[in-house]
């Protein structure tokens, strides 16, 4: 008689744990994350393949040349830029249009000359060259030169190989943060979230070959710490209703995690997105750039803090449960 009237509180108890998992409120999350999770393993195989097919399209920070940024008067075709490098005798060079229909970016290759001395002045001539093309065939005024930036490849080398020493010492604080903030059945998706979000949006830009430049690196950099951000927000509010939940499945509380921070997901992501949608249309040049990054970060980081992040913290404790 015991024995079952404990079988049938189990099974009470279950049943009501059922009822109240199957009445739950808000988005099942975790009902689709194992679709979104093949998703994102798809993403970053193809982002690791564009990158070492395609490559990424360095800028002169990186791989050394001269850029000439030039504003007309007047609307000029980006066909008429590039027959006047032709008309200058620039054979290596490429034009890039900006958002409107008047401003120019100019890349040229560094001349190679026998000395340092000889290339710059190989370097100034073609910068002339390019200024007086400009000039009598479609009527550039003088102060319609904006800028002039030179990088030798030595120096886009020794750039390129701090960006990348800079990244990796950014990793390994983060690492040792979250190893100190998290225990190891939140750590590996914290970690996992952000090399994720890193590998993405890098694809993103080999996929367009926009150029990466310095300030590019810096905006990654800066979108690695919004996505840590907004997974240990998510995290935290795990960790805050495991407890209050004890009977129910760890399913149940991650999807209630995640429908309690959605609001504040959605307003502080929807206010950052409207920043930098503003400063992609509306700054232009650098800035855009950067602002373009950061809306790509912006958009995978609360998707990996969700669809990334969340279902590995799933997966660590379903193997701590067998593991025991």
């Amino acid at each position: 008689m015991a024995k079952q009237s404990v079988t049938k509180v189990k099974a009470g108890r279950a049943t009501r744990i059922a009822e109240i998992e199957k009445k739950a409120e808000g988005i099942d999350f975790v009902k689709i994350a194992p679709l979104m999770s093949g998703v994102s393993v798809v993403l970053v195989i193809l982002s690791i393949a564009l990158f070492f097919v395609k490559g990424l399209n360095y800028g002169i920070d990186f791989s050394g040349g001269t850029e000439i940024q030039v504003r007309f008067d007047h609307p000029v075709d980006v066909s008429q830029v590039r027959s006047s490098m032709e008309t200058a005798g620039i054979k290596q060079s490429s034009v890039q249009s900006f958002g409107a229909n008047n401003e120019f970016l100019i890349r040229l290759e560094t001349p190679e000359g026998k000395t340092e001395h000889e290339t710059n002045e190989l370097n100034n001539a073609n910068v002339a060259k390019v200024r007086n093309a400009l000039v009598n065939e479609l009527q550039l005024k003088e102060d319609g030169v904006l800028r002039v930036d030179s990088v030798g490849p030595q120096v886009g080398s020794e750039l390129k190989r701090n960006g990348v020493l800079a990244v990796f010492y950014s990793f390994l604080v983060i690492l040792i943060y979250v190893g100190l903030r998290f225990d190891y059945k939140y750590a590996p998706g914290a970690v996992i979230c952000l090399v994720h979000d890193t590998i993405v949006t890098i694809g993103i830009f080999t996929l367009l070959q926009r150029e990466f430049n310095v300030q590019i690196m810096a905006a990654i950099l800066t979108l690695i710490g919004y996505s840590l951000n907004d997974t240990i927000v998510t995290f935290d509010r795990i960790r805050e209703t495991a407890p209050q939940f004890r009977d129910l499945s760890f399913k149940y509380i991650i999807n209630k995690a995640i429908n309690d921070t959605l609001g504040r997901t959605i307003i502080t992501g929807g206010t950052t997105l409207l920043a930098v949608i503003a400063l992609y249309f509306f700054a232009g040049g650098v800035i855009a750039d950067i602002a373009f990054t950061l809306m790509i970060g912006v958009i995978i980081g609360t998707y990996s803090s969700i669809y990334v992040a969340s279902p590995l913290v799933l997966y660590m404790d379903q193997m701590r449960k067998k593991a025991a």
